[in-house]
């Protein structure tokens, strides 16, 4: 029998595409799209070209370069949500809930590391949640105000997920080369239980 089912391995590089999407959609909102730098670029560009805008014609612009980037956070948001769902499904099921079991029985490295999942899954679930508000915020009759409140929390709660990523992969890559060989080779072909 597998240790991971099909199912799970799925979900798993599934959420980390969509997980690496989200960070790289930041990543370009901050760097290299951000309306502020940009703004300032296209004023320079324009006026040596002879043509004037304002600093808030400039913004629009900048704004409307990055907007099909930010559809694609947007449209990852929604996946991260139906894939917290599909988590939530998968514990369920023998090879999702497999991490869970005999926890008393762990090492306390290994408690730690499963903390640290739940920790994960509770962060994701409000960034899911705190995203779908933010971007629904004129159906769920918030204000503006609200709703840039609840942005920056998010903006906040996004440095755990930050923080997370590398750990897991450097993680992942000490286990791999200490105490739990094939560790990632398991995670592609399913490994065998027991």
């Amino acid at each position: 029998m597998q240790k991971w089912s099909f199912n799970f391995r799925l979900w798993h590089w599934v959420h980390a595409i969509v997980i690496l999407g989200l960070l790289g959609t930041v990543f370009l909102r901050k760097t290299f799209l951000s309306w502020r730098t940009n703004s300032e670029l296209l004023t320079q560009k324009l006026t040596e070209i002879d043509i004037s805008v304002t600093e808030a014609q400039a913004k629009v612009l900048a704004k409307a370069i990055r907007a099909p980037m930010w559809e694609w956070h947007i449209f990852l948001g929604y996946a991260l949500a139906a894939l917290l769902i599909w988590r939530i499904a998968l514990f369920f099921t023998k090879s999702g809930k497999q991490n869970y079991q005999d926890f008393s029985r762990e090492t306390f490295h290994k408690k730690l590391v499963k903390l640290s999942y739940l920790a994960l899954y509770t962060v994701l679930t409000f960034m899911a949640i705190s995203g779908l508000v933010i971007h629904f915020y004129e159906v769920l009759t918030l204000t503006k105000e609200t709703a840039h409140d609840i942005k920056e929390i998010h903006e906040l709660v996004y440095n755990a997920v930050l923080i997370f990523v590398p750990l897991h992969i450097m993680g992942v890559l000490l286990a791999e080369n200490k105490d739990e060989k094939g560790i990632v080779s398991d995670m592609i072909n399913g490994g065998k239980s027991g």
